[in-house]
């Protein structure tokens, strides 16, 4: 995206038609070209006058031909057409406006350089015409121009300054638009990297819940088939609806990547995230997959902010899918207390300690620890002293609050 601030060179584009070297070869041009057109009308028509002394015509090419270089070397350029006014305007006759060469590189060492060393400049130059004055028999200047030449003198440092002062401004602001611009793309990137582990998290408890549940009813009605068609079709039963809620809840996840078509009309809403109060629906599949899980609620039941309530669903499945695929345990415990301040869960088994995970293998329990964390929560998960598994989790929530008061 180009920047909306325009840098110094394009905004004073509409100023002058040429730009760098150029600029300054036609100015040098134009500048002598003028000089040496004064000089000549004033000898072409002034009375007495007779030809410029021989060193007149290479001071004006040295005066106007420095300016080439004046962006270059703005100092030096200053001080070359200040000694090639001081020596061409007490030597020739007529002298023509080369001092104009000397206002345009004070202006440019205003403008380019050190302002202060412009002021010194000014003021050493100003010091010689005074000196020059006051030496010579001749009063070249009135009281009434040397206050004027002054004047210009000044005038012509304050626009460079200005004109200074204006390009470091663009430039600043240039620098902040093209630093705001790349922290905004730095943080649609970092947003679009959590959305996806966001959505990659999703995928993974929904997928592994389901799954386990499944590959643990198939291979229960693989083993029944011959000898309880009975439970067989049980387990055919708890498969075709254990695939259906994990299509549900895949579609509830994907419906973040679903957009309004061009037309303007959406494709139609998605599922709502589950939430706690979908926990008993949760032990039940449990409970199909040959686990009897058994649930305790303390505290006063409140709604809880989605982000909360999606997290606590989820640490349970995960807790509960974990038991189901790692361990031989016969039942599972899962305790919700609503505090104050805070939601507490905690997931138990009975199995054996030696067939349980370890609690740092595996993204499951990770991504519960991720849950946990981006609501500023903790989570712990450890073997029991004596058998089995547990997890528990603390999720933050607003003090006696619901989302929606």
């Amino acid at each position: 995206m180009p920047s909306a601030v325009p840098s110094p060179e394009r905004a004073e584009r509409w100023a002058w038609p040429l730009r760098g070297r150029r600029a300054d070869a036609a100015l040098a041009a134009g500048l002598f070209a003028v000089t040496a057109a004064v000089v000549l009308i004033e000898l072409a028509h002034g009375a007495g006058l007779g030809p410029i002394p021989w060193l007149g015509w290479p001071l004006m090419m040295i005066a106007c031909g420095a300016l080439y270089w004046r962006r270059v070397r703005p100092v030096t350029v200053a001080v070359v057409t200040l000694l090639a006014c001081l020596v061409y305007f007490p030597k020739t006759e007529p002298d023509g406006p080369l001092l104009l060469t000397f206002v345009v590189a004070l202006y440019t060492v205003a403008a380019e350089g050190p302002l202060a060393v412009a002021v010194l400049i000014g003021l050493v130059a100003m010091g010689l015409v005074a000196l020059g004055e006051l030496t010579s028999t001749v009063n070249h200047l009135q009281d009434a121009a040397m206050w004027m030449l002054a004047g210009w003198f000044v005038a012509v440092i304050a626009v460079g300054g200005v004109v200074r002062n204006r390009r470091a401004y663009l430039r600043e602001a240039e620098r902040r638009a093209l630093a705001a611009e790349r922290g905004r793309e730095e943080e649609a990137r970092r947003r679009a990297t959590e959305e996806r582990l966001r959505i990659a998290r999703e995928l993974h408890d929904v997928l592994g819940h389901s799954i386990s549940l499944i590959n643990v009813q198939a291979n229960a009605a693989l083993h029944g088939l011959q000898r309880d068609p009975g439970g067989a079709e049980a387990a055919l039963t708890a498969i075709r609806q254990a695939s259906k809620d994990a299509l549900r809840e895949m579609r509830a996840v994907l419906g973040v990547l679903r957009q309004v078509d061009e037309t303007g009309r959406d494709a139609g809403a998605a599922p709502a995230a589950p939430g706690l109060a979908r926990l008993e629906e949760l032990t039940g599949r449990a409970a199909a997959a040959g686990l009897a899980v058994h649930v305790r609620v303390e505290g006063a039941e409140r709604p809880l902010p989605p982000e909360a309530d999606l997290a606590a669903y989820r640490i349970v499945q995960e807790s509960l899918t974990n038991v189901t695929r790692h361990s031989d345990a016969a039942s599972a415990r899962v305790r919700v207390r609503y505090r104050d301040d805070a939601l507490e869960l905690e997931i138990e088994d009975d199995g054996p300690a030696a067939a349980n995970p370890s609690p740092g293998g595996g993204t499951g329990i990770d991504g519960m620890r991720d849950r946990a964390r981006a609501l500023g929560g903790e989570l712990t998960a450890r073997r029991r002293p004596g058998g089995g598994f547990r997890v528990r989790a603390r999720l933050p929530l607003p003090a006696g609050r619901s989302p929606a008061s």
